[in-house]
């Protein structure tokens, strides 16, 4: 073959086996779990790791790219000639500079004075009614957010009293928080950390229950994300401030009765990346028991969690359980136009998509991420669910299901138009 020449990646089947060993490895995934979420017996994965088996075809080395969250398809098959497509990471937005220079500096020297918590938590409220209006909620945050993190850091240090340092603290965590929806899925990990555990710490600080649960509900999510090896940090800190919270709740105020249902959901969501539906279903049941226990029409203004969220979480716990007939009941039982906000109705439109496609319904998939766009296109452009979908279809062998996944792939940004 000429030096020139694009890599045939059946030649050496043992460099796409020993990739998804190492990537496997470092996600502390034992031969077992990898089989169990690919739908495989171990024997089947040890023979794809040691070459005796060929490269399996695209759908199954899509899903070997979810279960392992690769960033690039590259790094999974090798090929340096091949053009890299990002998977679970979406492009680097363009105020994401911006933003991450705020969050790196600490306003040591100003000497203009602090808005106070009251101003700094309307404006708040603000951003966070902006983010659910717009189709594209990270050009909103990237303008808002520069100016909101500076304020609230030097809200925090002006701070005379223990009291109004505390306010001020629980209004940090909560702009920490609102910058970790703009940072998530970018091509900056350590700066998703570096967030969350500013916002825990300044969470703790505050000794709000509010900012503590929201801040712990984030970091769960970020840990679950991490990989099977982090699943065990993710249930402990859930655990944890659920016990927190729960002495609290018979006299607390709403907001903090529906962080709870939401960490509820989170502990559900766990169990089912762990395949482990008796417990998923369970804690789902939990968290609907604490909707219903809310106002009809109460929507948590970070984590969505709510009665109208509750049908959304139930097509997310069967699909990550891969079942795909209960998938669809679920998803066809749950509507998204009782969602308020865009991103998070666009965001149920791909689990709902996500559940089709393991149905085999792939026009119907590709309907629900169309719908998806339609609601919120900066949404899908970082969901890796959707790109992996819309990948897998552009290469499908019917020429009407391709063509209109190349388009979405090109709206997305995916692929060149």
């Amino acid at each position: 073959m000429s030096p020139d020449a694009t890599p045939d990646p059946y030649e050496d089947p043992v460099r796409f086996g020993q990739r998804v060993q190492i990537f496997r490895t470092r996600r502390g995934m034992t031969r077992e779990q990898l089989a169990g979420l690919m739908g495989h017996h171990s024997s089947w994965v040890k023979k794809i790791e040691g070459g005796q088996l060929r490269m399996p075809r695209l759908p199954e080395i899509l899903r070997f790219a979810e279960v392992l969250r690769v960033r690039t398809l590259n790094d999974l098959v090798g090929g340096d000639n091949a053009p890299e497509v990002d998977l679970f990471v979406g492009p680097g937005h363009p105020k994401l500079p911006a933003v991450a220079r705020v969050i790196n500096a600490y306003p040591l020297d100003s000497d203009r004075a602090a808005p106070g918590p009251e101003y700094l938590r309307a404006r708040l409220a603000t951003a966070w009614a902006a983010r659910h209006k717009a189709p594209n909620h990270r050009e909103v945050l990237g303008n808002l957010l520069p100016g909101l993190i500076q304020d609230a850091q030097l809200a925090v240090r002006q701070s005379e009293t223990v009291p109004a340092r505390r306010a001020a603290q629980a209004v940090l965590s909560e702009v920490y928080s609102l910058s970790q929806f703009f940072v998530a899925y970018q091509p900056d990990s350590a700066l998703l950390w570096r967030v969350a555990e500013r916002g825990m710490v300044a969470a703790q600080e505050s000794e709000d229950p509010h900012a503590i649960g929201v801040a712990a509900w984030l970091a769960v999510q970020a840990h679950r994300d991490s990989g099977p090896a982090h699943f065990d940090a993710a249930d402990d800190l859930t655990l944890t401030t659920l016990r927190y919270l729960s002495a609290l709740l018979p006299d607390a105020p709403d907001n903090v009765r529906a962080i709870a249902g939401a960490l509820q959901f989170e502990a559900g969501y766990t169990a089912a990346r762990r395949a482990e539906s008796g417990s998923a279903w369970g804690w789902w049941d939990k968290a609907m028991r604490s909707a219903r226990a809310l106002p009809a029409d109460y929507y948590h203004p970070v984590t969505s969690f709510g009665q109208a969220i509750m049908g959304a979480h139930a097509v997310t716990v069967a699909v990550e359980l891969r079942a795909g007939g209960e998938s669809v009941r679920q998803a066809e039982r749950a509507g998204a136009d009782t969602i308020p906000s865009r991103p998070r109705r666009a965001r149920h439109r791909i689990e709902q998509a996500r559940a089709y496609h393991l149905d085999g319904q792939h026009d119907t998939a590709l309907a629900t991420l169309e719908l998806a766009h339609a609601a919120a296109p900066e949404t899908i452009r970082y969901n890796g669910y959707a790109r992996r979908l819309i990948l897998e279809e552009a290469a499908c062998r019917t020429p009407e299901r391709r063509r209109r996944a190349a388009e979405l792939a090109v709206k997305i940004g995916m692929l060149a138009a």
